[in-house]
């Protein structure tokens, strides 16, 4: 039940979270923001989660988390009615603000509760579903968005999604108590650097950076590349569709992979695949080769988000798996907004081609990183159990 209750908490406020994401643009723009405009109100909801991250899973550490996350959701969801009252471009970085303390508070406190309560043998098939509920999550969001957009106008899209997230607060409010309270036999020691010194978790969270590296320099680039190439509109929105597809299905058939393949020597196999696509990318024109790559990209990445983040919390000291999942969080965060940053200027200097072969390269190392030559499981091993549980 607790497990439920927390997937079906990451649909809704994730819904709210995508939604969101298409009414701070659009309406940016339609207040008359810049193109930097807009980035800075988008740049703002990803500010706490980068600052915050890592001190939220020291909380969740400490702290009974269904009140941090309906105390969060409800700032969020008060964040989005201030565009209602005052529809400013001001009022519109306020926003994004505050439901960025949301998306850290539900991401770090959702995946360290689901791991917690998940068996080891469990783990990959519980952070696969909640893999699969954010995905879903992302592709309710923006339709609610252009909807309600279209139909109501901005201020009630943000009134709706307000809604959206404050009904994951009533739910919580009547659930909530199924969700367990924290008692760790090990206290975190609050310190950043102790945290960053533990030799389990260096590894792994340079692993998880390079994977969200990874995603969000294809999903930036790719469709600069094929736009510059003669792709249309709609094929390159056919493309990135491919990447969601496979993404999807990998997850829905994740419990299997790992019954077949080592999780890390699995996780390997899909840093080399996205590398590969990478690789390739720059040397196609074509739309439908375009899409193929894209949907390898998408099952890559598919397998290596939940595959990290379960290898993440094997890695953890009992007692400080939240303070673990909000540093892996906030180096996501950091590359989320460094990298695009860093390969774009990159692009303007050298061009595409060498930021698509930098970042495969990236995760070819990445790659290697995360096989430790364990090929082949102990017999009877069941799925999950290949790591040792922290």
């Amino acid at each position: 039940m607790a497990i439920f209750l927390i997937l079906a908490l990451n649909v809704i406020v994730f819904i709210g979270i995508a939604a969101a994401r298409i009414v701070f643009s659009l309406y940016s723009l339609n207040l008359g923001a810049s193109a930097a405009g807009v980035g800075g109100v988008m740049a703002m909801m990803y500010a706490l989660p980068v600052l915050l991250s890592w001190p939220i899973g020291v909380l969740s550490d400490r702290f009974h988390p269904t009140w941090l996350l309906a105390g969060g959701t409800a700032v969020g969801a008060c964040g989005m009615l201030v565009p209602l009252f005052f529809p400013t471009l001001a009022s519109l970085y306020v926003a994004s603000t505050l439901l960025g303390l949301t998306h850290a508070l539900l991401v770090v406190i959702g995946q360290s509760v689901v791991g917690s309560l998940s068996q080891p043998h469990e783990r990959t098939r519980n952070f696969s579903n909640y893999a699969m509920a954010g995905s879903v999550a992302n592709f309710v969001g923006p339709l609610f968005a252009g909807f309600t957009i279209d139909h109501f106008g901005y201020g009630m899209a943000c009134a709706g999604i307000s809604i959206v997230l404050l009904s994951g607060v009533a739910c919580l409010l009547i659930w909530g108590k199924v969700l367990p309270r924290s008692e760790p036999k090990v206290r975190s020691s609050g310190n950043l650097l102790h945290t960053l010194a533990d030799r389990r978790l260096r590894p792994m969270l340079v692993i998880s950076t390079l994977a969200q590296l990874g995603n969000d320099i294809f999903q930036m680039f790719l469709p600069i590349y094929a736009h510059g190439v003669g792709v249309s509109a709609s094929a390159i929105g056919f493309v990135l569709a491919a990447m969601a597809a496979g993404s999807f299905c990998v997850r829905i058939g994740m419990v299997h992979l790992t019954t077949w393949v080592n999780e890390k020597r699995l996780l390997a196999i899909a840093f080399y695949g996205a590398a590969a696509v990478l690789m390739l990318v720059p040397l196609v024109t074509d739309t439908v080769i375009l899409a193929v790559l894209a949907f390898v990209f998408g099952t890559a990445q598919g397998c290596m988000m939940p595959l990290t983040l379960m290898l993440m919390f094997n890695s953890a000291e009992e007692g400080r798996v939240g303070e673990a999942i909000g540093l892996r969080v906030t180096a996501n965060n950091v590359a989320r907004v460094v990298g695009p940053a860093l390969f774009g200027g990159l692009a303007s200097l050298v061009g595409l081609l060498v930021v698509f072969w930098i970042n495969g390269v990236l995760l070819a190392w990445g790659g290697r990183m995360s096989d430790p030559g364990e090929h082949k499981k102990p017999p009877g091993t069941a799925p999950g159990e290949s790591i040792k549980a922290g």
